[in-house]
């Protein structure tokens, strides 16, 4: 399968589960390729036909970028190495769910969780320890002949009840033999972690360290980011700005218009910071600000207020320049 048409299928798969989902990242670089809100949940998701294809930066990008966005990433593939991804099961890469469409279906439209995930050695899955040990003491069985009914020793018996997991084929056998359920569901939207590290400030382009600097300095907590539309999420006790700084340029009007694709769906707002003169003051939702005017800001309230006015007092439509050309072309004529 070709990666737009699977890119297509996380869309409607999202859709059908009643998600609200952006256009796609089409721009380099880039790091997550869609963002869904549904309600209160929020997903950043990476498409790659093969999941091995998630590079470390990439990973830790989409972490970073979904703890600031009290959201969740996920990985969406195919397969990996030369296997399919197996339906029901959970591929971990660098600290992120990976998980077939099919699983995708299942755990946002069917409610129904994955149970398997994938480790060195082939699937497993979470036994309820508890759940395994008062099944056996009620049937009477005791830890010698479960052992020898599954084939392993009495000390593994003993580990599986206390937390340790257990391969699919131990498993099944395990739920035949006491007729009950033991496996536990994996919850893709676990819990993010709150001590990720920030990119250096001095990796970044003179133009882009002096315009993040600034923010920095009138009272903003900002994240750079590498491999997005936009460079940085600008954060106060009040707001989350997507933050992009560049010239105006044809490709900053196309980032513009995704970031606001994309604020709109994460419920942030959306600034550029124009080098040099800007042409409008809006494009869709993005709000432009041109460098020189944040010399005039002392704090994080200031930049919030500028943002504002320029809203109440932009167009809510954007002519291309060239559309303006052609009208006075025809105007001489």
């Amino acid at each position: 399968m070709s990666r737009d048409a699977l890119l297509q299928q996380v869309s409607d798969v999202l859709e059908r589960a009643g998600f609200f989902v952006s256009d796609r990242c089409d721009v380099r670089p880039r790091s997550f390729d869609l963002a869904a809100r549904r309600d209160q949940l929020l997903l950043l998701l990476k498409v790659l036909s093969n999941i091995d294809g998630l590079s470390v930066e990439i990973a830790n990008e989409i972490r970073r970028l979904a703890n600031h966005l009290i959201g969740y990433p996920l990985v969406i593939g195919e397969k990996t190495r030369d296997k399919l991804l197996e339906n029901g099961a959970v591929y971990i890469r660098y600290g992120i769910p990976s998980i077939n469409v099919r699983t995708l279906y299942d755990y946002f439209v069917e409610d129904v969780p994955p149970l398997v995930y994938a480790a060195p050695g082939g699937l497993y899955v979470s036994i309820d320890d508890d759940v395994l040990r008062e099944a056996r003491t009620d049937k009477r069985i005791s830890l010698g002949a479960l052992a020898l009914e599954l084939g392993v020793s009495r000390r593994t018996i003993s580990k599986y009840e206390e937390g340790m997991d257990a391969t699919i084929k131990i498993a099944l056998k395990l739920e035949s033999i006491l007729d009950m359920p033991l496996a536990c569901p994996i919850d893709l939207l676990y819990s993010r972690s709150q001590n990720e590290l920030q990119l250096c400030l001095d990796s970044l382009s003179l133009m882009v360290r002096d315009v993040l600097q600034i923010l920095v300095d009138i009272g903003f907590d900002v994240l750079p980011i590498a491999h997005a539309p936009f460079n940085a999420l600008s954060q106060d006790d009040t707001i989350t700005i997507l933050t992009g700084i560049s010239k105006y340029t044809d490709t900053m009007i196309k980032r513009a218009r995704l970031m606001s694709n994309i604020s709109n769906v994460a419920r942030t707002q959306s600034v550029f910071i124009v080098e040099g003169r800007s042409r409008t003051s809006q494009i869709d939702d993005t709000v432009l600000v041109e460098k020189d005017e944040l010399d005039e800001l002392d704090d994080s309230t200031d930049f919030i207020s500028l943002i504002q006015d320029k809203k109440s007092k932009s167009h809510k439509f954007y002519i291309e320049p060239q559309t303006i050309n052609s009208v006075l072309s025809i105007k001489e004529v």
